[in-house]
């Protein structure tokens, strides 16, 4: 079973190329920090401007710095079904744990068309699924009742819940019977997720503060959740400061900070202004991450 603080890793970038010598330094930081878990090339690793060897690339490359110290759940989701089932099975011959699938932007399929896009790469491939939930990017939203429904299939092992509906996942577990993973996909809503049945959050914070985000998790998953509220309320503006403008730029510009790899980001995701970079050197200052 999947939990605690996942991270959803930046893909480093030095003059437009891939800088795979900063990878290797952030993935064994997490390592050392305490991080329960790695998403490359998801929405955080800027995926959809990846071109198809780099998706490929780094997740070989991150399976291989990991060498099964922590799971790695690597991101493979498309729109399109055929793309989504061979990024999943480069993603298995690569060694990764689990694949992470969003789905249905762009083509807005309907209930039926989402399970049947989940079922086909299910039925393709043999490594666990996470079915990655975000109706404010994905436009369309996976029904309670649709995800119960794909929960019956035996690969299908978890949800990443990026919906702000802090219901789902009670109304989810009084559906899904079998383990299964309830991971929040939102930082400032992961305390509060996991109250209601959730084991952890694949995370965008935890790019910047790997042990302090690994260290609310821990806290949740011991049922210490004054401790857990506690250092969530000192978290909160650093994770309202990584979306203050699109992401990943705000967590790029943290990491540069730490001196791990720059700040740069592919097109069309934009450099930060100059109050935004303030506001996150602020809210890093008052973690003593800085």
């Amino acid at each position: 079973m999947f939990k605690g603080s996942i991270v959803a890793l930046i893909t480093p970038f030095r003059q437009g190329k891939l800088d795979e010598e900063a990878l290797a330094r952030l993935v064994e930081w997490h390592i050392e920090q305490g991080t329960h878990g790695i998403v490359p090339v998801g929405t955080t690793g800027e995926s959809p401007t990846l071109t198809h060897d780099e998706h490929c690339r780094v997740v070989e490359l991150v399976v291989k710095l990991v060498a099964g110290r922590i799971p790695v759940i690597a991101g493979a989701g498309s729109n399109n079904p055929v793309e989504a089932i061979e990024y999943t099975r480069h993603a298995e011959q690569a060694g990764a744990d689990a694949t992470l699938h969003v789905a249905g932007y762009y083509n807005r399929p309907n209930q039926e068309g989402l399970y049947h896009h989940f079922k086909a790469v299910h039925d393709a491939t043999s490594k666990p699924i996470i079915v990655y939930n975000i109706p404010p990017r994905a436009i369309v939203d996976v029904q309670p009742a649709t995800l119960a429904r794909l929960a019956e299939l035996p690969r299908i092992a978890g949800v990443k819940d990026a919906t702000g509906d802090l219901a789902r996942p009670w109304t989810e577990r009084q559906l899904i019977k079998k383990p299964f993973a309830w991971l929040s996909g939102e930082d400032a809503t992961a305390v509060a997720y996991n109250i209601g049945g959730g084991q952890g959050c694949i995370s965008v914070t935890a790019n910047v503060a790997p042990k302090l985000v690994a260290e609310v998790q821990n806290l949740t998953l011991a049922g210490q959740w004054q401790a857990a509220r506690e250092l969530q309320d000192k978290l909160i503006p650093l994770h309202q400061a990584m979306f203050a403008e699109p992401s990943p730029a705000g967590a790029k510009y943290a990491v540069s900070l730490l001196g791990f790899c720059s700040e740069e980001c592919r097109l069309p995701v934009m450099p930060l202004s100059e109050a935004t970079r303030t506001r996150i050197r602020d809210a890093m200052q008052a973690l003593n991450l800085l």
